[in-house]
């Protein structure tokens, strides 16, 4: 097969971007041909990993330090804004496999052994992703990180490591673009007027 030519590839991530679209993330991973690189982001040594260049993209790579009881931890993610649109519900549907994101896979990365949402995980680098819900919202941790954030398919889900489950909070004032903070032992995951809190050990 043909490749796809390169300038037309940079050209059409450039224009979608300037449109605020996240299909210019997508576009501008094939024009790098997807080569994954370390990203170090951490005074831990721990590491982003991300496919290609991230100059352009429409979503900003972004990362969470964070320590927990016997470890370090790095949450990287690509960062989505609403631009206007409906999120929950609509741009991130119910009841299908949403990658919590933007661009690679959003990933934890451990130094040590700990819990995500009560699932026991070793030391290592886990992709983490959702199935929301009007009143709750599923979440799985998968093994596999060293890829593109979509599809969730079978192949990606028959590396799934744990899941568990978390009810969403209503925020009075919506948030623009998609963001996770550490507070205390949780990850806060906070876009448009949702919230969920991801318990990090202490489990």
């Amino acid at each position: 097969m043909r490749r796809p030519n390169r300038f037309l590839l940079l050209s059409l991530s450039v224009f979608l971007a300037a449109c605020g679209s996240d299909a210019a993330d997508e576009a501008a991973v094939e024009a790098s041909d997807m080569e994954a690189a370390p990203v170090v982001a951490s005074a831990s040594g721990l590491s982003c990993t991300v496919m290609g260049d991230t100059e352009g993209r429409a979503s900003a790579l972004e990362q969470v330090s964070f320590s927990y009881d016997g470890g370090e931890g790095l949450l990287c993610y690509g960062a989505p804004s609403a631009n206007g649109r409906e999120v929950v519900g609509g741009l991130v549907p119910f009841g299908q496999p949403w990658r919590l994101g933007a661009n690679e896979p959003t990933t934890f990365h451990l130094s040590a052994a700990t819990t995500i949402g009560g699932v026991s995980v070793d030391a290592g680098s886990y992709s983490i992703y959702a199935i929301p819900g009007e009143t709750e919202w599923q979440f799985f941790l998968n093994s596999n990180t060293d890829r593109w954030g979509i599809p969730i398919d079978g192949a990606v889900r028959s590396s799934e490591v744990g899941s568990f489950r978390a009810n969403p909070e209503t925020l009075a004032s919506p948030v623009e673009t998609l963001t996770f903070e550490h507070v205390s032992n949780v990850i806060a995951v906070s876009w448009e007027n949702t919230r969920l809190n991801i318990p990090i050990g202490g489990m």
